[in-house]
Protein backbone atom coordinates (compact mmCIF):
# COMPACT_ATOMS: atom_id res chain seq x y z
CA UNK A 1 0.00 0.00 0.00
CA UNK A 2 1.41 3.38 -1.03
CA UNK A 3 0.76 6.16 1.51
CA UNK A 4 0.88 9.85 0.67
CA UNK A 5 0.06 12.77 3.02
CA UNK A 6 -0.52 16.21 1.54
CA UNK A 7 -3.03 19.08 1.46
CA UNK A 8 -6.16 18.09 -0.49
CA UNK A 9 -7.11 19.95 -3.65
CA UNK A 10 -10.42 21.79 -3.95
CA UNK A 11 -11.80 18.91 -6.02
CA UNK A 12 -10.91 16.47 -3.19
CA UNK A 13 -12.54 18.44 -0.36
CA UNK A 14 -15.87 16.58 -0.43
CA UNK A 15 -14.05 13.29 0.09
CA UNK A 16 -11.90 15.03 2.71
CA UNK A 17 -14.99 15.86 4.77
CA UNK A 18 -16.42 12.37 4.27
CA UNK A 19 -13.40 11.00 6.15
CA UNK A 20 -14.29 13.09 9.23
CA UNK A 21 -16.85 12.13 11.91
CA UNK A 22 -18.68 15.40 11.21
CA UNK A 23 -19.15 14.33 7.61
CA UNK A 24 -19.83 10.62 7.91
CA UNK A 25 -22.20 10.72 10.90
CA UNK A 26 -20.05 8.53 13.17
CA UNK A 27 -19.39 9.34 16.86
CA UNK A 28 -16.90 12.17 17.32
CA UNK A 29 -16.40 12.16 21.11
CA UNK A 30 -16.08 9.81 24.05
CA UNK A 31 -19.51 8.53 25.04
CA UNK A 32 -19.75 10.35 28.36
CA UNK A 33 -21.35 13.52 29.71
CA UNK A 34 -19.11 16.46 28.86
CA UNK A 35 -18.23 19.48 31.00
CA UNK A 36 -18.99 21.71 28.00
CA UNK A 37 -22.61 20.52 27.78
CA UNK A 38 -25.34 21.97 29.97
CA UNK A 39 -27.93 19.22 29.61
CA UNK A 40 -28.34 16.00 31.57
CA UNK A 41 -28.26 13.71 28.54
CA UNK A 42 -25.07 12.36 26.91
CA UNK A 43 -23.26 14.68 24.51
CA UNK A 44 -22.98 15.11 21.59
CA UNK A 45 -26.24 14.09 20.00
CA UNK A 46 -26.09 11.61 17.06
CA UNK A 47 -25.84 13.26 13.67
CA UNK A 48 -26.70 12.22 10.14
CA UNK A 49 -24.08 11.88 7.41
CA UNK A 50 -23.64 15.16 5.54
CA UNK A 51 -25.45 15.59 2.26
CA UNK A 52 -23.62 16.32 -0.98
CA UNK A 53 -24.81 19.92 -0.75
CA UNK A 54 -23.46 20.28 2.80
CA UNK A 55 -20.11 18.82 1.79
CA UNK A 56 -19.81 21.33 -1.05
CA UNK A 57 -20.81 24.21 1.23
CA UNK A 58 -18.14 23.20 3.76
CA UNK A 59 -15.57 22.95 0.98
CA UNK A 60 -16.46 26.44 -0.28
CA UNK A 61 -16.18 27.87 3.23
CA UNK A 62 -12.83 26.16 3.85
CA UNK A 63 -11.38 27.54 0.64
CA UNK A 64 -12.10 31.11 1.80
CA UNK A 65 -10.60 30.66 5.28
CA UNK A 66 -6.94 31.68 5.22
CA UNK A 67 -6.49 30.27 8.74
CA UNK A 68 -7.57 26.76 7.72
CA UNK A 69 -4.75 24.35 6.79
CA UNK A 70 -6.09 20.88 5.85
CA UNK A 71 -4.08 17.73 5.20
CA UNK A 72 -5.24 14.36 3.94
CA UNK A 73 -3.85 10.84 3.92
CA UNK A 74 -4.12 8.88 0.68
CA UNK A 75 -3.75 5.09 0.36
CA UNK A 76 -3.09 4.01 -3.22
CA UNK A 77 -4.60 7.30 -4.37
CA UNK A 78 -7.77 7.05 -2.26
CA UNK A 79 -8.43 9.66 0.45
CA UNK A 80 -8.74 7.69 3.72
CA UNK A 81 -7.75 10.18 6.44
CA UNK A 82 -8.18 13.86 7.15
CA UNK A 83 -7.08 16.48 9.63
CA UNK A 84 -6.41 20.20 9.75
CA UNK A 85 -4.85 23.02 11.70
CA UNK A 86 -6.42 26.40 12.39
CA UNK A 87 -4.17 29.39 12.98
CA UNK A 88 -5.08 31.17 16.21
CA UNK A 89 -3.59 33.59 18.67
CA UNK A 90 -3.53 32.44 22.28
CA UNK A 91 -2.94 34.66 25.30
CA UNK A 92 0.10 33.54 27.29
CA UNK A 93 1.36 34.80 30.67
CA UNK A 94 2.14 38.49 30.47
CA UNK A 95 -1.02 39.11 28.39
CA UNK A 96 1.06 38.45 25.29
CA UNK A 97 -0.40 37.04 22.07
CA UNK A 98 1.34 33.99 20.59
CA UNK A 99 0.61 32.36 17.22
CA UNK A 100 -0.82 28.89 17.80
CA UNK A 101 -1.66 25.95 15.53
CA UNK A 102 -4.95 24.35 16.59
CA UNK A 103 -5.48 20.75 15.49
CA UNK A 104 -9.12 20.17 14.54
CA UNK A 105 -11.42 17.82 12.62
CA UNK A 106 -9.35 14.62 12.61
CA UNK A 107 -10.43 11.21 11.33
CA UNK A 108 -9.23 8.04 9.60
CA UNK A 109 -11.61 5.63 7.88
CA UNK A 110 -12.18 2.49 9.97
CA UNK A 111 -10.75 0.34 7.16
CA UNK A 112 -7.37 2.08 7.42
CA UNK A 113 -6.79 2.57 11.14
CA UNK A 114 -3.79 1.25 13.07
CA UNK A 115 -1.49 1.94 10.11
CA UNK A 116 0.22 5.10 11.32
CA UNK A 117 -1.78 7.49 9.14
CA UNK A 118 -2.67 9.82 12.02
CA UNK A 119 1.00 10.10 13.02
CA UNK A 120 1.98 10.92 9.44
CA UNK A 121 -0.69 13.63 9.24
CA UNK A 122 0.41 15.05 12.61
CA UNK A 123 4.03 15.12 11.49
CA UNK A 124 3.09 16.95 8.29
CA UNK A 125 1.04 19.49 10.24
CA UNK A 126 3.75 20.02 12.88
CA UNK A 127 6.32 20.72 10.17
CA UNK A 128 4.00 23.18 8.44
CA UNK A 129 3.15 24.98 11.70
CA UNK A 130 6.82 25.45 12.54
CA UNK A 131 7.39 26.86 9.07
CA UNK A 132 4.49 29.30 9.59
CA UNK A 133 6.09 30.51 12.83
CA UNK A 134 3.60 28.88 15.23
CA UNK A 135 5.71 27.59 18.15
CA UNK A 136 2.91 25.77 19.97
CA UNK A 137 -0.02 23.57 19.01
CA UNK A 138 -3.26 22.87 20.89
CA UNK A 139 -6.33 20.70 20.48
CA UNK A 140 -9.53 19.53 22.15
CA UNK A 141 -9.03 15.79 22.61
CA UNK A 142 -11.95 13.60 21.56
CA UNK A 143 -10.35 10.68 23.44
CA UNK A 144 -7.98 11.01 26.37
CA UNK A 145 -5.74 8.13 25.26
CA UNK A 146 -4.83 9.30 21.74
CA UNK A 147 -2.87 12.52 21.73
CA UNK A 148 -0.32 12.02 24.49
CA UNK A 149 1.75 9.91 22.14
CA UNK A 150 2.12 12.95 19.86
CA UNK A 151 3.45 15.10 22.70
CA UNK A 152 0.20 16.78 23.82
CA UNK A 153 -0.81 17.20 27.45
CA UNK A 154 -3.82 18.87 29.15
CA UNK A 155 -3.15 22.57 29.78
CA UNK A 156 -6.59 24.06 30.51
CA UNK A 157 -9.66 22.63 32.22
CA UNK A 158 -13.36 23.37 32.33
CA UNK A 159 -16.19 22.56 34.69
CA UNK A 160 -19.95 22.22 34.68
CA UNK A 161 -21.67 23.40 37.83
CA UNK A 162 -25.19 23.92 39.13
CA UNK A 163 -26.92 25.91 41.88
CA UNK A 164 -30.41 25.51 43.30
CA UNK A 165 -32.09 28.90 43.02
CA UNK A 166 -33.11 28.77 46.68
CA UNK A 167 -29.40 28.60 47.67
CA UNK A 168 -28.11 31.25 45.30
CA UNK A 169 -28.00 34.29 47.60
CA UNK A 170 -25.08 36.62 46.94
CA UNK A 171 -23.28 38.73 49.51
CA UNK A 172 -24.82 42.24 49.52
CA UNK A 173 -22.83 44.86 47.66
CA UNK A 174 -23.15 48.58 47.26
CA UNK A 175 -25.20 49.61 44.26
CA UNK A 176 -23.11 49.54 41.11
CA UNK A 177 -23.47 51.85 38.15
CA UNK A 178 -24.79 50.13 35.06
CA UNK A 179 -27.85 48.48 33.57
CA UNK A 180 -29.05 45.12 32.26
CA UNK A 181 -30.95 44.59 29.02
CA UNK A 182 -32.37 41.62 27.12
CA UNK A 183 -31.49 41.83 23.41
CA UNK A 184 -32.08 39.85 20.23
CA UNK A 185 -29.75 37.52 18.35
CA UNK A 186 -28.79 40.05 15.67
CA UNK A 187 -27.47 42.45 18.29
CA UNK A 188 -25.75 39.62 20.18
CA UNK A 189 -23.98 38.54 16.99
CA UNK A 190 -22.49 42.04 16.72
CA UNK A 191 -21.56 42.34 20.41
CA UNK A 192 -19.88 38.98 21.00
CA UNK A 193 -16.82 39.44 18.72
CA UNK A 194 -16.08 42.88 20.18
CA UNK A 195 -16.44 41.79 23.80
CA UNK A 196 -14.50 38.57 23.32
CA UNK A 197 -11.63 40.51 21.77
CA UNK A 198 -11.48 42.70 24.89
CA UNK A 199 -11.65 39.75 27.29
CA UNK A 200 -9.16 37.45 25.59
CA UNK A 201 -6.22 39.81 25.94
CA UNK A 202 -6.39 39.61 29.72
CA UNK A 203 -7.10 35.87 30.13
CA UNK A 204 -4.24 33.39 29.88
CA UNK A 205 -5.28 30.49 27.65
CA UNK A 206 -7.98 32.36 25.75
CA UNK A 207 -8.06 32.13 21.95
CA UNK A 208 -8.73 34.56 19.16
CA UNK A 209 -12.05 33.81 17.47
CA UNK A 210 -12.32 32.41 13.97
CA UNK A 211 -14.38 34.54 11.54
CA UNK A 212 -18.10 33.84 11.81
CA UNK A 213 -17.90 32.13 15.18
CA UNK A 214 -21.17 33.72 16.41
CA UNK A 215 -23.04 33.74 13.10
CA UNK A 216 -25.24 30.86 14.27
CA UNK A 217 -26.81 32.75 17.18
CA UNK A 218 -30.56 32.76 16.64
CA UNK A 219 -33.88 33.71 18.23
CA UNK A 220 -35.46 30.51 16.89
CA UNK A 221 -36.18 27.49 19.09
CA UNK A 222 -34.49 24.16 18.32
CA UNK A 223 -36.48 20.99 18.90
CA UNK A 224 -38.11 21.06 22.34
CA UNK A 225 -35.63 23.62 23.70
CA UNK A 226 -36.58 27.24 24.03
CA UNK A 227 -34.52 29.66 21.94
CA UNK A 228 -31.35 31.22 23.27
CA UNK A 229 -31.83 34.47 25.15
CA UNK A 230 -29.23 37.21 25.35
CA UNK A 231 -28.57 39.40 28.40
CA UNK A 232 -26.14 42.32 28.30
CA UNK A 233 -24.74 44.67 30.91
CA UNK A 234 -23.91 48.27 30.02
CA UNK A 235 -21.66 50.57 32.02
CA UNK A 236 -22.48 54.17 32.92
CA UNK A 237 -21.57 55.34 29.40
CA UNK A 238 -23.86 52.79 27.73
CA UNK A 239 -20.98 50.58 26.56
CA UNK A 240 -21.59 46.84 26.77
CA UNK A 241 -19.15 45.31 29.25
CA UNK A 242 -20.82 41.92 29.74
CA UNK A 243 -23.03 39.45 27.89
CA UNK A 244 -24.62 36.07 28.60
CA UNK A 245 -26.41 33.52 26.42
CA UNK A 246 -28.95 31.39 28.28
CA UNK A 247 -31.99 29.20 27.67
CA UNK A 248 -34.77 27.40 29.51
CA UNK A 249 -34.90 23.93 27.93
CA UNK A 250 -37.97 21.74 28.19
CA UNK A 251 -37.30 18.48 30.03
CA UNK A 252 -38.88 15.03 29.99
CA UNK A 253 -37.78 14.43 33.58
CA UNK A 254 -39.10 16.08 36.73
CA UNK A 255 -35.56 16.51 38.08
CA UNK A 256 -34.62 18.89 35.25
CA UNK A 257 -37.80 20.95 35.09
CA UNK A 258 -37.20 24.66 35.63
CA UNK A 259 -33.49 24.55 34.75
CA UNK A 260 -31.89 27.66 33.32
CA UNK A 261 -28.76 26.81 31.30
CA UNK A 262 -26.08 29.45 30.87
CA UNK A 263 -24.45 28.65 27.54
CA UNK A 264 -21.85 31.44 27.67
CA UNK A 265 -21.02 34.45 29.85
CA UNK A 266 -18.24 36.99 29.56
CA UNK A 267 -17.58 40.29 31.31
CA UNK A 268 -14.72 42.77 31.20
CA UNK A 269 -14.95 43.72 34.91
CA UNK A 270 -16.21 42.28 38.23
CA UNK A 271 -19.19 44.65 38.43
CA UNK A 272 -20.67 43.50 35.11
CA UNK A 273 -19.86 39.87 35.94
CA UNK A 274 -21.70 40.08 39.26
CA UNK A 275 -24.71 41.88 37.80
CA UNK A 276 -25.18 39.25 35.08
CA UNK A 277 -25.04 36.35 37.54
CA UNK A 278 -27.27 38.14 40.04
CA UNK A 279 -30.13 38.20 37.54
CA UNK A 280 -29.47 34.77 36.00
CA UNK A 281 -29.66 33.19 39.47
CA UNK A 282 -33.06 34.76 40.16
CA UNK A 283 -35.25 34.32 37.08
CA UNK A 284 -38.90 33.63 37.80
CA UNK A 285 -40.23 30.07 37.36
CA UNK A 286 -36.78 28.51 37.59
CA UNK A 287 -35.46 26.05 40.16
CA UNK A 288 -31.88 25.49 39.15
CA UNK A 289 -29.11 27.20 37.18
CA UNK A 290 -26.55 25.14 35.25
CA UNK A 291 -23.44 26.56 33.63
CA UNK A 292 -20.89 24.69 31.56
CA UNK A 293 -17.49 25.43 30.02
CA UNK A 294 -16.65 27.45 33.13
CA UNK A 295 -13.22 27.92 34.74
CA UNK A 296 -12.27 25.82 37.75
CA UNK A 297 -11.68 28.98 39.79
CA UNK A 298 -15.04 30.59 38.99
CA UNK A 299 -15.25 33.92 40.95
CA UNK A 300 -18.98 33.46 41.53
CA UNK A 301 -18.31 30.91 44.27
CA UNK A 302 -16.68 33.62 46.39
CA UNK A 303 -19.72 35.87 45.94
CA UNK A 304 -22.15 33.32 47.41
CA UNK A 305 -23.21 33.42 51.05
CA UNK A 306 -23.07 29.64 50.91
CA UNK A 307 -20.10 28.63 48.69
CA UNK A 308 -21.19 24.98 48.90
CA UNK A 309 -24.27 25.92 46.90
CA UNK A 310 -22.16 25.77 43.73
CA UNK A 311 -21.77 22.07 43.02
CA UNK A 312 -19.27 20.90 40.42
CA UNK A 313 -21.10 18.16 38.54
CA UNK A 314 -18.56 17.52 35.78
CA UNK A 315 -14.97 18.43 35.10
CA UNK A 316 -12.66 17.62 32.23
CA UNK A 317 -9.58 18.73 30.44
CA UNK A 318 -10.19 21.31 27.75
CA UNK A 319 -7.24 22.28 25.55
CA UNK A 320 -4.16 20.10 25.26
CA UNK A 321 -0.80 21.78 24.60
CA UNK A 322 2.17 20.69 22.49
CA UNK A 323 5.43 22.65 22.31
CA UNK A 324 6.76 22.74 18.74
CA UNK A 325 9.66 25.18 19.26
CA UNK A 326 11.04 25.17 22.81
CA UNK A 327 13.14 28.35 22.74
CA UNK A 328 10.58 30.42 20.81
CA UNK A 329 7.68 29.32 23.03
CA UNK A 330 9.45 29.86 26.34
CA UNK A 331 10.78 33.27 25.28
CA UNK A 332 7.27 34.39 24.28
CA UNK A 333 5.80 34.57 27.81
CA UNK A 334 6.71 36.26 31.08
CA UNK A 335 7.43 34.63 34.45
CA UNK A 336 6.16 35.80 37.81
CA UNK A 337 9.37 34.86 39.67
CA UNK A 338 12.65 36.11 38.16
CA UNK A 339 15.10 33.23 37.99
CA UNK A 340 17.32 31.05 35.82
CA UNK A 341 16.97 27.31 35.33
CA UNK A 342 18.56 24.70 33.07
CA UNK A 343 16.44 21.78 31.93
CA UNK A 344 16.86 18.86 29.57
CA UNK A 345 14.40 17.43 27.03
CA UNK A 346 15.85 14.03 26.21
CA UNK A 347 13.47 12.76 23.53
CA UNK A 348 11.07 14.21 20.97
CA UNK A 349 10.69 11.95 17.96
CA UNK A 350 8.40 14.31 16.05
CA UNK A 351 10.31 17.56 16.68
CA UNK A 352 13.95 16.55 17.24
CA UNK A 353 15.09 20.19 17.41
CA UNK A 354 13.46 20.33 20.85
CA UNK A 355 15.90 17.76 22.22
CA UNK A 356 18.78 19.10 24.30
CA UNK A 357 19.60 21.09 27.39
CA UNK A 358 18.19 24.60 27.61
CA UNK A 359 18.88 27.54 29.87
CA UNK A 360 15.86 29.71 30.62
CA UNK A 361 16.50 33.17 32.05
CA UNK A 362 13.21 34.87 32.83
CA UNK A 363 11.42 37.58 34.77
CA UNK A 364 8.23 39.66 34.70
CA UNK A 365 9.35 41.58 31.62
CA UNK A 366 10.37 38.70 29.38
CA UNK A 367 12.72 35.80 28.89
CA UNK A 368 15.24 34.16 26.64
CA UNK A 369 15.90 30.47 26.20
CA UNK A 370 19.10 29.10 24.63
CA UNK A 371 20.94 25.84 24.32
CA UNK A 372 23.59 25.26 26.97
CA UNK A 373 26.34 22.84 27.85
CA UNK A 374 25.62 23.34 31.55
CA UNK A 375 24.47 20.37 33.61
CA UNK A 376 20.66 20.47 33.78
CA UNK A 377 18.88 21.22 37.04
CA UNK A 378 16.14 18.83 35.98
CA UNK A 379 14.89 16.64 33.12
CA UNK A 380 11.34 16.65 31.80
CA UNK A 381 9.49 15.24 28.81
CA UNK A 382 7.89 17.40 26.12
CA UNK A 383 4.41 16.61 27.48
CA UNK A 384 5.31 17.96 30.92
CA UNK A 385 6.66 21.15 29.39
CA UNK A 386 3.38 21.64 27.50
CA UNK A 387 1.35 21.07 30.66
CA UNK A 388 3.41 23.69 32.51
CA UNK A 389 3.52 26.29 29.76
CA UNK A 390 0.33 28.28 30.46
CA UNK A 391 0.87 28.11 34.20
CA UNK A 392 -2.05 25.95 35.28
CA UNK A 393 -0.19 22.77 36.22
CA UNK A 394 1.86 22.02 39.33
CA UNK A 395 5.48 21.05 38.71
CA UNK A 396 5.40 19.17 42.01
CA UNK A 397 2.49 17.08 40.76
CA UNK A 398 4.27 16.26 37.51
CA UNK A 399 7.41 15.32 39.46
CA UNK A 400 5.39 12.98 41.68
CA UNK A 401 4.05 11.36 38.50
CA UNK A 402 7.59 10.85 37.18
CA UNK A 403 7.24 13.39 34.35
CA UNK A 404 9.90 15.69 35.84
CA UNK A 405 13.07 14.27 37.36
CA UNK A 406 15.65 16.01 39.52
CA UNK A 407 17.98 15.14 42.38
CA UNK A 408 17.21 18.50 43.97
CA UNK A 409 13.75 19.32 45.32
CA UNK A 410 14.69 22.99 45.15
CA UNK A 411 14.90 22.82 41.34
CA UNK A 412 11.34 21.55 41.04
CA UNK A 413 10.17 24.23 43.49
CA UNK A 414 11.94 26.87 41.40
CA UNK A 415 10.32 25.58 38.20
CA UNK A 416 6.90 25.69 39.85
CA UNK A 417 7.35 29.27 41.10
CA UNK A 418 8.50 30.47 37.70
CA UNK A 419 5.72 28.98 35.59
CA UNK A 420 2.55 29.23 37.72
CA UNK A 421 -0.09 31.86 36.92
CA UNK A 422 -3.02 33.19 38.92
CA UNK A 423 -5.87 32.87 38.04
CA UNK A 424 -5.64 29.55 36.24
CA UNK A 425 -5.54 29.60 32.43
CA UNK A 426 -8.93 29.13 30.82
CA UNK A 427 -10.44 29.29 27.37
CA UNK A 428 -14.14 29.65 26.74
CA UNK A 429 -14.50 27.50 23.62
CA UNK A 430 -12.95 24.58 21.81
CA UNK A 431 -12.47 24.06 18.09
Amino acid sequence: MQINVRPPSRAEMSNYYKALPSGNGLPSWEAAPAAWHGGSEPWPQPRQPATAEQLEAWADSSEKNQNFHPVAAFADGRLVGASAMLSFEVTVPGSLQLPMAGVTGTGVLATHRRRGLLRKMMQTMFDAAIERGEPISMLSASEGSIYGRFGFSPATYRTRWEIERSQAELFPLEDTIGSLELIGASEARAIWPVLHERVRHSRVGELSAQPGRWNGLSDTASGTDSPLRYLVHRDSTGTVDGIANFKLPWSRTVDDVGTLVVEALEATNPSAYRALWHLLLDFDLTRKVVAHSRPRDEPLRQMLRNPRAMRITRQSDNLWMRILDVPAALAARTYSTPDTIAFSVQTDEMVPNNVGTWRLEADVTGAFCVRTNDAPDLTLDIQALGALYLGGMSAQLLAAAGRIRSDQTSSIEKLSRMFRTDPEPHNSFGF
